[in-house]
C-alpha cells in the first residue's frame, strides 16, 4: 500500500444554451482576469533599466519596461505565474506571483551585473517535480542537474514558497542534486528555485518551477494496515458503494511507518482523530488533525494497558472534549489536551478492562468489556456512573473471546463479536467469531448473517454513523492471517448486504 497517488480533477461544466427556430447557436464561456505591474532596477546603483524584457510562465504577453523601468500586463487569466526579467549584461530575475480576479498584482526586480571574467557555474536545471505537476503528496522529492564546475564544492540553496501562505522554506545541499521534503501543506501551490554557489562567484539562480499538492480527501473510513513491524493508519473512501465494485478507494496515509500507530477513532465535533501509539514499552493515547498533522500526545503518566496491546480500545466523549481509556483494572477519563486525568471505575475482582463505549445521548451510561489476564472470562455490561451500578448484563459466564463492543445512540441495542467455538487457548486464537446484536428490551441476542464461512472470523464490529450498517474486520482463523475490512448493511433491500471495503486492513472506524 506504498506509493499511493490520489487524483482529483475539478471540472467546471459551463452551460450551452440552444435557441430553436431562426436563432443561431452560441457558446458562452466565462473567464476571470487580473493584471500585473512591476519595475526593474539595477542592483548596483538602483537605476531603472529601460527595455528589460518581461515574460511569464505560463505564457501571456511579452512586454518591455519604459524609461522609468516600469511595466504592466493587463487582462491576465487568473492563475499562478513565474515572471522573468531579462536585460543584457545583467543576470535574469525570476519572481512568483498569483493573479487574482479584478485585482492588480505587483512584482519588483533588482538585477545584478553578469561578471563575464569569472567562470561561474551554469544555472541549475530543475528536473523534479516537473513544472506544473499537480496532485503530489505531502512528501515531495526535488531533483536538479549539477552544473559543470572546476570548484571542489558546490552549495545548492533551495527555496520553496507556499503561494497561499507566502511561507518560504529554505534548504541547503552540498554537492548533491536530490532533496526530499515532508509535511507540505495539502491543497497548496508551491514555487521552488535552486541557487548554486562555488564560493567565489555570486550565486547563480535556476528558473522558478511550480507544483501543487493534492487536496485532502474527505474520506469516511479509518483503518490500520501493517508495514514492516509497525501499524500505519490510513483513511479511505467508498461510503456510497453498495455492490462491492470498488475496493481500496481513495487511500490516504495518515501516520508514518516509523511509528506503531493503531486503533484510530474520529470525532466529527472535535475534528480530530484519536489513536494509540507505542512509546518505548508503553501504549499511549494521541490525537491528530484529520489530515494527519498536528500530532499531540494525550496520556503520559498513566498508559493504556491491559490484556494484549492490540485488544485494547478507548472511546471519545460524544462532544469530543474528553477520552475514556483502560489501564489494567481502572477506567480513566482524560481531557483531550491531556489535563484532568480522573479514575471513573475500578473492577472489584481485579479483572482487566479492555474496551469501553459511551451512549451518545446519555454520557452517564457506559458499556464495558472486562476479562481475565488471559483475555477470557469475559463480561460485557452497562454501568451507570452516577449510581455506580451495573444496569444490563450482556454477556457473563460464557467461554471464548469477545471483541468490538458498541452501543446505539438511544441505548436500545448493543453490538459485539463472540467466538462461538468457545475455545480458550494460550495463544488467544479464535476459530469462529460471529457478530451479534443484543436487544436491551428483550435481552435477546441475534447473530447477523454476514455470509461468513467456516474457517473465518468476523471481529471488531462497530455501527456506522446512521446505525444502518456495521463495519468490521474479517480474517481467516489461521495464525498471521491477513485481515480485510467489510461493511454489512442492516435490513438491506438490494440483495447484497456484504461489501468489501479495504484489503490487508483491520481496526476500522466510521464516524
Amino acid at each position: 500500500m506504498n506509493n499511493l497517488h490520489i487524483k482529483y480533477r475539478y471540472i467546471m461544466l459551463l452551460g450551452f444554451f440552444v435557441v430553436l427556430g431562426a436563432c443561431s447557436e452560441d457558446t458562452i464561456e466565462q473567464e476571470f482576469f487580473g493584471s500585473l505591474r512591476g519595475s526593474v532596477i539595477s542592483e548596483i546603483n538602483g537605476e531603472a533599466l529601460e527595455n528589460a524584457r518581461i515574460t511569464t510562465s505560463p505564457s501571456t504577453t511579452t512586454v518591455f519596461t519604459d524609461g522609468q523601468g516600469n511595466f504592466s500586463i493587463p487582462n491576465i487569466p487568473v492563475d499562478s505565474y513565474s515572471v522573468n526579467a531579462e536585460f543584457d549584461g545583467f543576470e535574469n530575475g525570476f519572481e512568483g506571483v498569483e493573479i487574482i480576479s479584478n485585482q492588480e498584482s505587483v512584482v519588483a526586480f533588482e538585477l545584478g551585473l553578469v561578471d563575464d571574467s569569472l567562470d561561474a557555474p551554469d544555472a541549475p536545471v530543475l528536473l523534479l517535480p516537473e513544472d506544473g505537476a499537480d496532485d503530489l503528496e505531502s512528501e515531495v522529492m526535488f531533483e536538479w542537474e549539477i552544473p559543470e564546475s572546476l570548484a571542489e564544492t558546490l552549495i545548492f540553496d533551495i527555496e520553496i514558497r507556499n503561494s497561499f501562505t507566502n511561507e518560504i522554506t529554505n534548504f541547503q545541499v552540498e554537492n548533491d542534486s536530490i532533496l526530499t521534503v515532508s509535511d507540505l501543506d495539502l491543497g497548496a501551490t508551491y514555487f521552488w528555485q535552486v541557487a548554486v554557489s562555488d564560493g567565489e562567484n555570486s550565486p547563480v539562480l535556476s528558473t522558478i518551477s511550480e507544483f501543487s499538492t493534492l487536496a485532502f480527501p474527505s474520506n469516511p473510513f479509518l483503518f490500520v494496515t501493517t508495514e514492516g513491524s509497525n501499524n500505519v493508519i490510513f483513511s479511505g473512501g467508498g461510503e456510497g458503494d453498495g455492490d462491492d465494485s470498488t475496493v481500496d478507494e481513495d487511500l490516504f496515509q495518515l501516520t508514518n511507518p516509523a511509528t506503531n500507530s493503531f486503533r484510530p477513532k474520529r470525532n466529527s465535533i472535535a475534528q480530530k482523530i484519536a489513536f494509540l501509539r507505542t512509546v518505548g514499552g508503553e501504549t499511549h493515547l494521541f490525537t491528530m488533525d484529520l489530515t494527519g498533522e498536528n500530532v499531540d500526545q494525550v496520556t503520559e503518566n498513566i498508559p493504556v494497558a491491559g490484556f494484549r496491546q492490540e485488544e485494547l480500545d478507548f472511546a471519545w466523549g460524544p462532544n469530543g472534549d474528553y477520552l475514556l481509556y483502560p489501564s489494567f483494572n481502572v477506567l480513566y477519563r482524560i481531557n483531550m489536551d491531556g489535563t484532568g486525568s480522573t479514575p471513573l471505575y475500578t473492577t472489584t475482582d481485579g479483572s482487566f478492562i479492555s474496551e469501553v463505549a459511551i451512549q451518545e445521548f446519555d454520557e452517564d451510561l457506559l458499556l464495558l468489556k472486562t476479562n481475565n489476564i488471559e483475555g477470557y472470562e469475559v463480561r460485557v455490561f452497562t454501568f451507570r456512573l452516577s449510581t455506580t451500578t451495573e444496569e444490563v448484563i450482556v454477556l457473563e459466564g460464557g467461554s471464548g473471546a469477545v471483541s468490538g463492543i458498541d452501543i446505539t445512540a438511544n441505548g436500545d441495542e448493543i453490538l459485539y463479536a463472540r467466538d462461538v467455538s468457545g475455545s480458550e487457548n494460550p495463544n488467544y486464537r479464535q476459530f469462529e467469531s460471529r457478530i451479534f446484536i443484543f436487544n436491551i428490551g428483550t435481552t435477546n441476542a441475534s447473530m447477523l448473517d454476514t455470509i461468513v464461512v467456516t474457517g473465518e472470523n468476523d471481529l471488531d464490529p462497530s455501527y456506522s454513523p446512521n446505525e444502518g450498517s456495521v463495519i468490521y474486520t474479517r480474517a481467516s482463523n489461521t495464525t498471521n492471517a491477513i485481515p480485510t475490512v467489510f461493511r454489512f448493511t442492516l435490513q438491506s433491500t438490494n440483495g447484497n448486504s456484504v461489501d468489501q471495503l479495504f484489503t490487508a486492513s483491520n481496526m476500522p472506524n466510521w464516524d
